[in-house]
């Protein structure tokens, strides 16, 4: 752990935006790897997998990186009324910038028609869904976590909404509800095919 921090400290944009594109991809290769286990029809899409890899190195860890510095230079400090103030322009401004960037970037690489579709259709879903998770990982953020660490910890907490949004621009309507009936399906699955039935 140490000497990840030492690397951090030394190059912190490069490893901060590696690791949130490394993560943002395996978040892809989990929804995947959800819907459709191993040995059923399908298989991975590794495309889609470089897709999701591709936006998030080349905007939201970038963008994450730059916000949550500007942020802190904005309004310095570990206080009560800078976190809060931190995570409500966070979800105010920085949310609704990095859910239009994910299903725009990700149809302009799929080569969509209308790259602003999903945007149109999924976009107040996926945010009111956001609202629901990612003003409690910013908290600890702004309070507990150092400013060199923060692009790397919301990429660590952004795994799960890597899954998330992944899983809501290939098959979902950015809902939470979506992904539950998912799981609801799989379990339903289980059922039928377990031994016994």
């Amino acid at each position: 752990m140490a000497l990840l921090g030492r690397l951090v400290r030394r190059s912190p944009w490069l490893c901060n935006v590696a690791l949130y594109g490394g993560l943002f991809a395996a978040g892809d290769a989990a929804q995947q790897r959800l819907r459709c286990p191993p040995g059923q029809a399908g298989g991975a899409d590794w495309a889609q997998t470089q897709h999701v890899a591709l936006v998030a190195l080349a905007f939201h860890g970038n963008f994450n990186y730059v916000w949550l510095r500007a942020l802190e230079r904005l309004l310095p400090g570990r206080a009560p009324a800078a976190v809060l103030a931190k995570v409500l322009c966070d979800q105010l401004m920085g949310a609704p910038v990095a859910v239009l960037a994910f299903y725009t970037g990700m149809s302009v690489l799929q080569g969509k028609e209308d790259i602003f579709a999903d945007c149109r259709e999924k976009f107040w879903n996926t945010y009111k869904t956001g609202l629901m998770y990612w003003p409690f990982v910013q908290l600890s953020n702004f309070s507990l976590v150092p400013v060199y660490l923060r692009t790397a910890y919301t990429g660590l907490c952004g795994f799960i909404w890597a899954t998330f949004l992944c899983f809501s621009q290939q098959s979902g309507d950015g809902t939470a509800k979506s992904v539950f009936l998912l799981f609801q399906g799989k379990k339903a699955d289980m059922e039928e095919t377990s031994p016994g039935k």
